[in-house]
Order: structure tokens, then C-alpha cells, then sequence
């Protein structure tokens, strides 16, 4: 029977419906027929001018995103001036612009700083276990953004512009450099259990890059996504599941060749890429699982991570699976600590009591995160892995209060904050930039999101004026028409 007399007979609602049953079973059925190899196969960049442009010096990546505005005068950004003016009024007659409109008294640091490791970098109590790796860590003390707005600034951070619709880091570094396995996705985002971020998905969204290289979400607990198998359909192995043989082959045959006719004629529409995430999600079933079982890491290895703790067990499995996700190959993974907003809090936006607040969520992350640095630099790993750790915005000097009140409390600050990277390419143990002495304030070297974004996809060997995408008559880009490399940071 020919592909046009079937589908002659099929009525065509009937049709799609079979089909779209009927294509990830197939895809199964090919993944355990045999027929593949033992490795799994990459998947080419699609870009226009597919890189390296430049010798990479990394070629995967760790995005760890904290919601909420963490407050860099209390981690990495010491500023001893705040002690001495401790409950004092703003100097100077300039009326800060803040988000609540409320400027307090000065307030000091809430945890003691000391200089770490061998390079002396400032770390605060803050973060006790991140301390103790402080010399892989690269801190950009003079960050800005345009917006103290968390949703528009989280857009921002992730895309470099304020406005949703275009594509996040992940998935320009997918499109960029495609994935070094065919079985996962290229782009994995972890979100925090407790709730999505500002702006919710729209944070790992591909924009109008194809809709292959959205991030694709994992759960870290329980299944890792909805609906990989039907319903009631427990996970398959080889030794279970048989088919025969010349049936198997026919319905591979026939379906090939409706995606052949379909992609001749529009080798870019939506069922194309449709299409391509069944063939995905296929492999997926069998890599998935294996991917995602922690219990097969040594006890010792959960425990440093801290999957034995109740505090740190929800971002210790996000980092613990982050790392073994780039081992099967992953390009890009993005760990979100923080999740919507509200009372009481579950990110790191301290307006009412930064001491409580900071306490709780760095609870959660610090020994996971030092943990993963700790493990890719003892696995060989980190040589060749770039580690970020951003926020939108860090915390006003003052206390978010009536004038003369010393609150507990601080307002965003979107005129100066820190960022960390660590990983190959980078001078290690380093700060860069500074903010003003009351920590106010970028003065020195300041960095824009753009700058940072193309000095992480210089250091994956990408030029960033040369990774574009023409949509709507434009040339995109994912810094747009600015950025310049922070060549002081690259090693």
C-alpha cells in the first residue's frame, strides 16, 4: 500500500491523532530495536555562522539564577564604611530612586566578611561553604541593570532586554552550539520546587529562535516530567518489551515518509518542530531515567551535596542532577533558588528582614553549590565548564523604612551589585569592578548585562556579534547593538 492510498483512506482528524500517539511509540520501538550505536550522536549547531569563531575555552555551561535580589553588601562586597555610618541618614541632598519609595537609615553589613583562601577574596559569613572555594570564584562587583523591577530585571538578566518575547542565554548557547547528545535536551532548567520564578516560563523561553531550543524543565523529585509515558505505562526496558520485527520496520517506513513530505515543503513550521520533539521525547524515555536516578551516587557523594539534610535537599539533587546531566552530555543547565513571590517569602527579596531572609535561602544552596564546584574540579570537570551564579539586582544600602528609622530591611538596587563566574577561561580569585563605599553605586569598571553575556559566549568560542538570528526584518542578537568583552576577567 502506497503512503497516498493510506492516507486516502485515513480520515484526516483520525490520522493526526494515530500519528501523534503513534510517533513516540515508534521512536521507542527504533531506540530498542537495536539499530543505534552505543554512543549517543551530537546535534549540530544550526546557526548562519556556526562557531568556533575563536578557540573555546568552555563548552558547557552551569547558570545558577537566585530571585530575589541578593544583596551583595552582605556577601561579596565588603564595605567596612557602613559599620562607621550605622544608622545614619544618605549623605548628599540626591534622592535615590528605589521601589517602595522608602529611604531608611544606613545599614551595616548583617554578616562578618573575612578574606579567603589564597587569593583573599571577600566572602562573608553568609556563605560558610562557599568560602572554602572562594579562589575558583571570579566576582564582578560592578554590575547594572536598567530596571529594580523583578520581572522586567530577571528578563533582562536572561535575555538582555526588558521585555519578554526573545530568546534566554540557554537557548542562544543551544542554537549556537548544539548538544552533545541527541538522547537530552541542549537546554535543562531546574526550577525551585517551591514556585516559578518572576515571569514564570517565559524565563527559559526560546523567543523566535526555533522551538527546539526552549529550555525544557526538570523536576528534581518524584518524575522528572509530566507525561513521558502514557498513562499506566511503567518504564520500559529491553528485556520486557519485544515487537515484530517487519511490523516495526513498516511503521517506521511509513512515518519517515510523511515527515519527509512534510518537510520538503516546510522544512521550519511548527509540526516540523513538533515532530522533532516527539523524536526527542522518545529517547528521552530511556535516557531520562537513567539521567535522573540519583540513588546510583555513593552515599558520600549525596551526602556533600546535601541530600541527607531537609534544608539543603531540594537545590543539593538540582545541583547533584545539573552535573550529571553535562556527563550525558547537556550543553546548558539553569538552576533557579526562588520561586514566586508573596508572604512569607521563598526567594531572596528581604524587604521586611534581610537576616531572616538571606538566612533561609543561602541555607538551601550554599553547601550544594560548593559541593558542585568541589565535584567538577575533582572530576576533571571544570576546566571546561563555566559556572554562573547571577541575580537580578542587589539590596540599597539603606533599610526600606520611614527617614529616620534603621530598619531591618532593604530595597532593590539596580545601580550596583555582584555576579560570580568560575570555571575555565577566568582569572580565578578575583574581583572585579567596585561599587562606591557605601556599596551604592557602580564607580569602577561598570558592567551591563550585555558586557556579560558576551563574555560568557566569548569564552564558549563564540563571537557575539556573529551569533545571530533574522527575525522581523532584524539581524538578532543576543546582546543586541551593544556589549564588550570583560577582558580583565579571561585568563
Amino acid at each position: 500500500m502506497t503512503l497516498d492510498s493510506l492516507s486516502s483512506l485515513i480520515p484526516r482528524r483520525e490520522f493526526l491523532s494515530w500519528s501523534s500517539h503513534g510517533l513516540t511509540a515508534t521512536a521507542v520501538m527504533h531506540l530498542l530495536s537495536g539499530t543505534r550505536s552505543v554512543r549517543a550522536d551530537a546535534v549540530p549547531s544550526e546557526a548562519a555562522d556556526p562557531p568556533p569563531h575563536l578557540r573555546p575555552k568552555c563548552r558547557r555551561v552551569i547558570h545558577l539564577y537566585m530571585c530575589g535580589g541578593l544583596s551583595h553588601l552582605d556577601s561579596f562586597d565588603y564595605k567596612p564604611v557602613l559599620e562607621k555610618y550605622h544608622g545614619q541618614s544618605l549623605p548628599g541632598s540626591e534622592k535615590p530612586e528605589t521601589f517602595f519609595g522608602k529611604v531608611g537609615l544606613l545599614r551595616k553589613n548583617d554578616w562578618n566578611f573575612q578574606r579567603r583562601g589564597q587569593s583573599g577574596l571577600w566572602v562573608s559569613d553568609l556563605f560558610p561553604q562557599l568560602a572554602t572555594v572562594a579562589d575558583e570564584l571570579t566576582v564582578i562587583r560592578s554590575m547594572v541593570a536598567d530596571s529594580a523591577n523583578h520581572t522586567p530585571a530577571t528578563f533582562q538578566a536572561n535575555t538582555g532586554f526588558r521585555l519578554n518575547g526573545f530568546p534566554v542565554l540557554g537557548s542562544w548557547a543551544s542554537y549556537g552550539l548544539g548538544c552533545e547528545t541527541d538522547e537530552l535536551p541542549a537546554y535543562v532548567v531546574l526550577p525551585d520546587p517551591r514556585g516559578m520564578p518572576a515571569g514564570g516560563t517565559i524565563n527559559w523561553s526560546n523567543g523566535f529562535l526555533p522551538a527546539r531550543y526552549q529550555g525544557v524543565a526538570f523536576r528534581t523529585k518524584g518524575s522528572a516530567i509530566d507525561d513521558l509515558f502514557p498513562a499506566g505505562l511503567s518504564v520500559p526496558n529491553e528485556s520486557s518489551i519485544s515487537f515484530d520485527a517487519d511490523s516495526e520496520r513498516e511503521t517506521r517506513e511509513f512515518i519517515a515518509a510523511m515527515n519527509r513530505r512534510h518537510q520538503a515543503s516546510r522544512p521550519e513550521s511548527d509540526l516540523a518542530a513538533r515532530m522533532k520533539s516527539y523524536e526527542l521525547a522518545a529517547k528521552m524515555q530511556m535516557s531520562v531515567p537513567r539521567v535522573t536516578d540519583l540513588a546510583i551516587e555513593t552515599a558520600e557523594t549525596q551526602s556533600q551535596y546535601g541530600l541527607d539534610q531537609p534544608e539543603t535537599a531540594d537545590f543539593g539533587r538540582s545541583c547533584l542532577l545539573a552535573r550529571r546531566l553535562l556527563e550525558q552530555g547537556v550543553r546548558f543547565v539553569q538552576l533557579f533558588s526562588g520561586g514566586s513571590f508573596g508572604s512569607p517569602r521563598i526567594n531572596w527579596d528581604g524587604h521586611e528582614n534581610m537576616k531572616e531572609n538571606h538566612s533561609q535561602e543561602a541555607l538551601r544552596v550554599d553547601q550544594p553549590i560548593a559541593a558542585l564546584l568541589r565535584d567538577l574540579r575533582q572530576r576533571g570537570m571544570l576546566d571546561d565548564t563555566l559556572v554562573l551564579f547571577t541575580t537580578e539586582f542587589g539590596r540599597t544600602p539603606f533599610t526600606q523604612s520611614e527617614a529616620n528609622v534603621l530598619g531591618g530591611g532593604r530595597d532593590h538596587n539596580m545601580y550596583g551589585f555582584s555576579v560570580w563566574m568560575a570555571g575555565g577561561g577566568l582569572k580565578k580569585g578575583l574581583e572585579y569592578g567596585a561599587t562606591d563605599d557605601i556599596g551604592w553605586k557602580s564607580i569602577e569598571n561598570p558592567v551591563s548585562w550585555p558586557d556579560f553575556h558576551a563574555t560568557i559566549l566569548h569564552l564558549l568560542g563564540i563571537d557575539h556579534e556573529r551569533l545571530t538570528y533574522y527575525h522581523n526584518g532584524i539581524e538578532r542578537r543576543l546582546t543586541n547593538v551593544h556589549g564588550h568583552l570583560i577582558e580583565d576577567v579571561l585568563s
